[in-house]
């Protein structure tokens, strides 16, 4: 057995993920940490950055927190954690300034108002947003502002693998560096967990090809207790084309008065839910697979016609110019739409302050889950629990900046792992009164063709038996295989 000591660099904090929830958390953070942001592709590649709609905040004069808190509830059928909602729509306006405040800029109405869009099962207009890429623009400037902070390393191409436990507390992570192919220790007082979700178990997805629920597996692994991972939501409305099914045609569309049409052009919502197009997003994405299978058809008709060409393009000028790149003209054409996997309500299960089982170790975004969303997530309230929860874990660090300054430590230096720790195994994960799990053995390595048809296999079998719509027959025969 090698005895040599394995080289690791030591930080402060290590966050793993580059998306709003990561990025806002580094920022909220004590500037006297060294931190490590790692993420396994670039720094800007996220399902954030691809948010289109906007971020939801009880701004108008009609609005109020609790509406905004009802609206959530309603849509997440009655199983969310009303605690988790309160924190969420209460803190939603601080937060918001503080963005703008670090240069994030939506757009805007009459005068210095925010122009608020609403969404289906939105009660009030309460979406701010930056056209239809509100994702990319909060994305952009945080991490831009990240980029120039002192004590921040960025580490690109570095995938997190296993968390290092030892007497129930995380010390840090083993990480593979791609390019080099080398695995190695950083060790942490803290690891956030901001991973995003598993979106491509699915073969129809929005996600990137990042989405692989890597936080949760690793979690999982380490002894932290996964939560509501049945509650995954599917995106009514994206784009059907030969050469694109991947494109999200936004919720807002639909907000500014677009209407779903079947393929003999009848409006078919009003005959599956009172609020009709504007009806909770698992409501819509049934009734349009209904309509599909009813008539034998793969798609149906988003039809936004009515409304002036001008409003469209500078409402939705990215979704304009992409549906114009395939010939749909929005403004003459029905786009057409099918439903899509697109967000986990799932993950690791966290308190209020991000907090997993594991002492030190925390999450946030869609990689965790504290109930806000139960069964399903109402629309724009992604970016916010992000931002709302990643300030949080932020500001829980404030104890170890305090204690760093009362007894500095070199920290981000080479430091001596010299095999102190472990990957956590089920027999030294940190105990947790919720976690039965069984143990995962360990599998040999597949050659690439057989990776690649099992992806696919079980890409497929999601998508077959564990889709819009489930019955006890096919989830049995999904978990048997």
């Amino acid at each position: 057995m090698d005895s040599t000591p394995i080289p690791s660099r030591r930080f402060d904090i290590v966050i793993i993920g580059s998306g709003v929830a990561g990025v806002y958390t580094a920022l909220c953070a004590p500037d006297s940490l060294s931190i490590a942001l790692i993420t396994k592709e670039s720094v800007e590649i996220s399902n954030s950055s691809l948010a289109q709609g906007g971020i939801a905040v009880s701004l108008g004069d009609n609005d109020s927190p609790e509406l905004h808190l009802r609206d959530t509830l309603y849509a997440g059928a009655g199983l969310c954690d009303e605690d988790a909602v309160r924190v969420l729509v209460e803190e939603a306006r601080p937060v918001i300034e503080d963005i703008r405040i670090r240069g994030v800029d939506f757009d805007r109405g009459a005068g210095t108002q925010l122009s608020l869009g609403r969404e289906g099962a939105h009660s009030q207009p309460r979406i701010v947003h930056a056209g239809d890429t509100t994702g990319k623009e909060v994305c952009d400037k945080l991490t831009a502002l990240l980029l120039r902070r002192p004590g921040v390393t960025v580490l690109e191409r570095t995938m997190a693998l296993d968390l290092l436990v030892s007497d129930g507390t995380c010390r840090g992570l083993t990480v593979l560096d791609e390019p080099t192919g080398t695995i190695r220790p950083i060790l942490a007082d803290r690891v956030v967990c901001a991973t995003g979700g598993y979106g491509r178990l699915y073969a129809h997805t929005t996600n990137p090809e990042v989405a692989t629920g890597d936080g949760a597996s690793l979690a999982y692994r380490a002894g932290a207790a996964l939560m509501d991972l049945e509650f995954i939501q599917f995106h009514p409305t994206v784009l059907w084309h030969p050469r694109n099914r991947t494109f999200l045609i936004s919720e807002a569309v639909r907000g500014e008065g677009a209407v779903l049409r079947n393929l003999s052009g009848e409006r078919f919502m009003t005959a599956y839910h009172p609020m009709a197009d504007l009806a909770p997003r698992d409501v819509v994405a049934r009734a349009i697979f209904a309509e599909m299978h009813r008539t034998g058809t793969p798609h149906v008709w988003l039809d936004i016609t009515s409304v002036d060409r001008n409003r469209l393009e500078s409402r939705f000028p990215n979704i304009f110019r992409t549906c114009l790149g395939y010939g749909i003209d929005m403004s003459r054409d029905p786009i057409p739409v099918t439903p899509a996997e697109h967000y986990c309500m799932g993950g690791i299960r966290t308190d209020l302050a991000g907090q997993t089982g594991i002492r030190g170790f925390f999450a946030c975004g869609e990689a965790a889950c504290n109930g806000i969303h139960g069964a399903n997530r109402l629309p724009s309230n992604s970016l916010l629990e992000g931002l709302v929860f990643g300030r949080r874990i932020g500001e829980e660090f404030r104890d170890l900046a305090l204690r760093k300054a009362a007894s500095p430590e070199p920290a981000g230096s080479e430091a001596d792992a010299g095999g102190a720790y472990a990957p956590a195994s089920p027999d030294t994960a940190a105990s947790s009164p919720d976690r039965s799990h069984p143990p995962i053995p360990p599998l040999p390595p597949l050659p690439p063709d057989e990776t690649a048809a099992l992806r696919h296999e079980i890409q497929t079998l999601m998508s077959d038996r564990v889709g819009i719509v489930r019955n006890a027959s096919g989830l049995g025969a999904a978990r048997d295989r």
